[in-house]
């Protein structure tokens, strides 16, 4: 097919033109951009990234292909797709289609031949924002309507709809309940790994439904969406962790337990997404490079979380000060704003996952 004119349309009537090689559909959603060189196919089935247009800064996307080991979720979760250059013929002994194959099947529209360095560059400066890509030689005045009609990412409550319907069991060892708000496949592999048996649920399980699994520990993933949306999550973080349930949090898990113990979130002009970001432990003086994924941010700084005096500020993000890490000063809490389980991304976070473990073993077995 011939490569036909499209484009991608920012809420501030900013446009910038590429094509595509198939028909699509306008796609509406919030246009993020994303550092990481390789992991392509972790990052668009990430459920993290639910609702939202990617624009990928390396210059050629696709080289390597695609194959079902890799996936994150059981579908890619984006709503579209930005590049400069799509390679068409990858070249990967554990490939088994093209990128363009398995985006085309999944429905996702792709942009290509945009300059995504200027695109960048427009979102740092003027942030994170509503975009819809399109076909077509411009945006039309019926298209800018429906874009400015589209709903907004602050406020929004995605967690629910990226979670799990129904609760799932992996593994054996310490029994870990871990709430499903849009967790990454590689979460679980990582669990289990470190000993745990894993029992996924329903973002919205009750505290009560999880008291009833007797678990050892509890585990809150990462998720797409305005966290302060999801208030129900928020009622089970205070009630199970503050309880003395060992608990670890992950992304939205760590904007979450920040909610839960009276801290504040706010969103970050054009988030953090990529694989490189340095984060300091404050414990140590470490120097962590770390995969994330996120658009909002527990408030506070190194002397602590306001409104949170029980949290101390374990970690914190090199690049602007932000929040990286948290841990109740009593309880047997923890939680990371970065995703040390990578997929895709730099191994240096792993021992969280040990640590997780560690706070598991007072319990484990207790009244049983």
């Amino acid at each position: 097919m011939t490569d036909r004119p499209a484009f991608v349309l920012l809420e501030d009537g900013a446009w910038f033109s590429g094509t595509t090689s198939r028909l699509i559909d306008p796609a509406f959603g919030e246009v993020v951009f994303t550092t990481n060189l390789t992991g392509y196919q972790e990052t668009f089935t990430d459920p993290s990234y639910l609702g939202q247009i990617v624009v990928m800064t390396a210059p050629m996307i696709g080289n390597y292909g695609v194959n079902p080991e890799d996936m994150e979720s059981d579908h890619p979760q984006v709503s579209g797709v930005v590049v400069r250059e799509l390679s068409r013929h990858p070249s990967n002994w554990r490939a088994t289609m093209s990128l363009d194959q398995w985006l085309t099947a999944a429905g996702v529209p792709v942009i290509e031949g945009v300059d995504t360095r200027r695109l960048t560059r427009h979102l740092r400066e003027r942030g994170a924002m509503r975009g819809v890509v399109a076909e077509g030689r411009e945006p039309s005045r019926e298209l800018t309507a429906q874009l400015l009609a589209s709903p907004s990412m602050e406020g929004l409550d995605l967690a629910s709809r990226a979670s799990v319907r129904d609760a799932w069991t992996l593994g054996e060892g310490a029994r870990v309940v871990a709430y499903d708000y849009g967790m990454k496949r590689n979460i679980v592999r990582m669990l289990v790994a470190a000993g745990c048996q894993v029992t996924v649920v329903p973002a919205d399980t009750s505290a009560a439904q999880v008291r009833e699994l007797n678990p050892d520990g509890l585990f809150l993933s990462n998720g797409p969406g305005d966290p302060a949306a999801v208030d129900y999550a928020i009622r089970n973080v205070r009630e199970l962790a503050g309880a003395g349930l060992p608990t670890f949090g992950i992304c939205l898990g760590h904007q979450l337990v920040g909610l839960a113990f009276g801290g504040s979130t706010a969103k970050l002009p054009y988030g953090h997404r990529g694989g490189n970001h340095p984060v300091r432990d404050l414990r140590t003086g470490h120097v962590l490079i770390t995969t994330q994924n996120h658009g909002f941010a527990v408030v506070g700084d190194a002397d602590g979380v306001p409104g949170a005096p029980d949290l101390e500020v374990t970690h914190l993000n090199l690049n602007d000060g932000t929040i990286e890490g948290v841990r109740h000063r009593e309880l047997p809490l923890f939680a990371v704003q970065y995703h040390p389980e990578a997929a895709p991304g730099p191994h240096d976070a792993f021992p969280h996952f040990a640590e997780f473990l560690a706070s598991l073993h007072g319990r484990a077995g207790a009244g049983r």
